[in-house]
């Protein structure tokens, strides 16, 4: 009779071990899952920055108000505007320099420069916005401005480019936090089951006196150790993929202007969000799966 009461006890220690197991194999699928949107989402982002900073506003100035008061009072008239971050002043000079570069064939260079000291170019102000989605506003605020000639910054195909940044950027967001509640669900079913399997365990504690925060304290700390357990992987592979890739790459992907995001202190934040996240999970699973179970016992 006590060989088969060890038996039994044994097959129930397994079998919530077993379960415990497949939760944190649960938890580590979604990790990883999560770890590749994150490394994703933040180069994405990391990009769209690049793009947002490359378009600039071109502000030409009038000839009439090339002078170094004028030029003055339009450049603080451009900063006092909400969403600009940085002015950069540009000479008739170098506009004319800069066109001319644009130019590989020397020939056609000499065709196209001025002959005299004639300079048929506009002073210009170069704008960078503090985000994307502030470049038309800004852009229309400036070309009010008394003095401005011309604005250009390159019209719908740049504003398509920097919404379409935005929106896989959220798009990224809204698959992780989906997939959280994914592991959320996984593991409140497998531990609901663990609580099934320990029924007789509830039952004494409760014939003691034992309230539902003493009993449900030992399941909120095994779904924490699931979540932690679950983690592990995932952290160890997104620390050893990510440097290798960097590296595979030299931090540029398809183009210059897409770098990514320099290893450290990055896979560090992101070890931190999935150990967090698996905890998380671990802990709301468990808290679920465990007031469920008890609410109908009442």
């Amino acid at each position: 009779m006590i060989s088969r009461i060890i038996k039994e006890g044994f097959r129930g220690v397994g079998r919530h071990w077993a379960m415990s197991l497949y939760s944190a194999i649960a938890v580590t699928i979604t990790l990883l899952i999560i770890s590749l949107f994150l490394m994703f989402s933040a180069n994405v982002r990391r990009f769209t920055q690049n793009v947002e900073q490359s378009v600039q506003i071109y502000a030409g100035i009038d000839y009439d108000y090339e002078t170094p008061e004028k030029m003055a009072q339009i450049k603080q008239s451009i900063l006092k505007i909400d969403g600009v971050r940085q002015v950069t002043y540009y000479s008739k000079e170098e506009e004319l320099e800069y066109w001319l570069d644009s130019f590989d064939d020397e020939a056609i260079k000499e065709i196209y420069a001025p002959d005299d000291e004639y300079n048929p170019m506009h002073a210009a102000f170069y704008i960078e916005t503090e985000e994307g989605t502030r470049i038309q506003p800004v852009a229309e605020a400036v070309g009010k401005i008394e003095g401005v000639d011309k604005v250009n910054y390159g019209g719908e195909s740049t504003l398509s480019l920097v919404h379409a940044m935005g929106s896989v950027r959220r798009g990224g967001l809204i698959i992780v936090a989906a997939l959280s509640l994914l592991a959320i669900f996984l593991i409140q079913n497998t531990i609901q089951l663990t609580i099934m399997a320990r029924e007789d365990e509830i039952k004494i504690m409760q014939y003691v006196g034992a309230n539902n925060r003493f009993i449900r304290m030992p399941f909120l700390m095994e779904g924490i150790l699931i979540g932690i357990m679950g983690s592990v992987i995932p952290i160890i592979v997104t620390i050893w993929s990510y440097h290798y890739l960097y590296k595979l790459t030299g931090g540029i992907m398809l183009s210059s202007m897409f770098r990514m995001v320099q290893p450290m202190p990055f896979v560090l934040y992101v070890s931190g969000i999935l150990l967090l996240i698996g905890i998380l999970v671990g802990l709301v699973g468990s808290f679920l799966s465990v007031t469920k179970r008890l609410r109908t016992r009442r």
